[in-house]
């Protein structure tokens, strides 16, 4: 009895994936072929590709879509899923340099100003007439930017490019 409740629990968790995956395939087809398509307030993601820009309630199932597949991230930074084409979270230079000043770019962030901050907008491609602005509008979201102690550098990334546009 005990084999067939280890198999049945197996064959389970294989449609699980098997069907995950296919929604994510989906999804990212989907994605592709809808670069332009606009999305609702709960923003790109899943949620977009499949609710679209419709109004009240579907915008909180959008949402719910969204936070419960952790999609939007990934279509950031892949530039699917309605998010637009990947602006910064692929470029290596950044991703290096966030992740090796993360402790000091978080210090720049919070105050607003500093060495680190300012090369992190040269990173972006942030005018110089725009970074006073840039970095007034990182520190005023800091929290937005800086999720947690545990934030990893592609969310810095993906979170500051949220923040700035």
């Amino acid at each position: 009895m005990g084999d067939a409740s280890a198999f049945h629990s197996t064959e389970v968790s294989m449609r699980k994936l098997l069907v995950s995956s296919c929604l994510t395939v989906i999804a990212v087809a989907m994605a592709s072929t809808s670069f332009a398509a606009s999305y609702g307030a709960a923003g790109c993601g899943l949620g977009s590709v499949i609710f679209k820009d419709q109004p009240g309630i579907m915008q909180v199932l959008a949402a719910t879509t969204n936070g419960t597949f952790g999609n939007q991230t990934f279509g950031i930074t892949s530039g699917t899923l309605n998010c637009g084409s990947p602006l910064y979270a692929s470029n290596n230079q950044i991703n290096n340099f966030v992740a090796q000043n993360m402790d000091t770019l978080a210090r720049d962030i919070a105050q607003g100003q500093g060495a680190t901050l300012t090369a992190f907008a040269e990173l972006l491609q942030i005018p110089a007439a725009e970074q006073g602005e840039f970095a007034s509008k990182l520190q005023a979201n800091f929290d937005k930017v800086f999720t947690s102690d545990q934030v990893v550098m592609a969310d810095v990334i993906d979170n500051t490019v949220n923040v700035i546009n």
